[in-house]
């Protein structure tokens, strides 16, 4: 596995790190779910990568316990994910990113823009990383408890794309209505709804995945970023 090794200030923090076949390009900070850096986070990494992108995901976790991997596919194991989400500092969480940003655009394989991608419990932190970092654009699935930091909207300077699970069984639809009232006035920030879908319809693999759909997100995430990060 590709790793790097990044300083966050309170100690060492692996991250996951995904080179484009040309060995330099844009970057991107690539924000896990629940279940750590597991193999559909390296594959993301990995596809961004073919892209043109230098991708960094971080092992948020490893505070709690360092190189978590586990997958959607057991009881068992979500209850761990579940116990891994109480457990997490969303704090914590952004100042690594924070670490990990200043690394990616210091890292020799990157042209120095960057921009992040979350999913789920990264789709939170992808929203804070908009309001609470420089980073060049941001692209955020399905975050959870954005209703609730909705304050913070003033503080976005850069691009920023959503996609909403109409059918979100974590994100009622009032949350969603809060969401598009602060938000759809905001001009840096573009949300696309998908109002059949339930949380992480994006997953490859997941419950919920829908492959029409995904598809079409995921295409929106592409255009966004060779747009902002060319």
């Amino acid at each position: 596995m590709n790793t790097i090794t990044i300083e966050t200030g309170d100690g060492p923090m692996n991250a996951y790190l995904a080179l484009p076949p040309s060995g330099h390009g844009p970057g991107i900070v690539l924000i896990q779910e629940i279940f750590g850096v597991n193999q559909v986070m390296r594959d993301l990494a990995n596809a961004f990568a073919a892209k043109g992108y230098v991708v960094a995901c971080p092992d948020l976790f490893w505070r709690i316990e360092p190189g978590i991997d586990i997958t959607d596919k057991t009881e068992a194991e979500w209850a761990r994910a579940f116990d891994l989400f109480k457990l997490f500092h969303v704090e914590h969480g952004v100042r690594d990113l924070r670490a990990t940003l200043a690394a990616l655009r210091a890292h020799s394989a990157c042209s120095g823009k960057v921009g992040a991608v979350g999913y789920c419990l990264g789709g939170k932190l992808a929203y804070l990383m908009a309001t609470r970092t420089d980073v060049d654009c941001v692209v955020g699935y399905y975050g959870v408890g954005l209703d609730e930091l909705l304050g913070e909207a003033v503080h976005i300077h850069k691009p920023l794309m959503l996609h909403v699970a109409g059918r979100d069984q974590f994100v009622p639809p009032a949350a969603q209505a809060k969401i598009h009232e602060v938000l759809d006035k905001h001009h840096h920030v573009t949300i696309h709804d998908y109002p059949s879908n339930d949380h992480a319809f994006a997953r490859v693999g997941g419950a919920h995945y829908d492959p029409e759909e995904a598809h079409i997100a995921n295409g929106l995430t592409e255009h966004f970023f060779a747009r902002h990060l060319s």
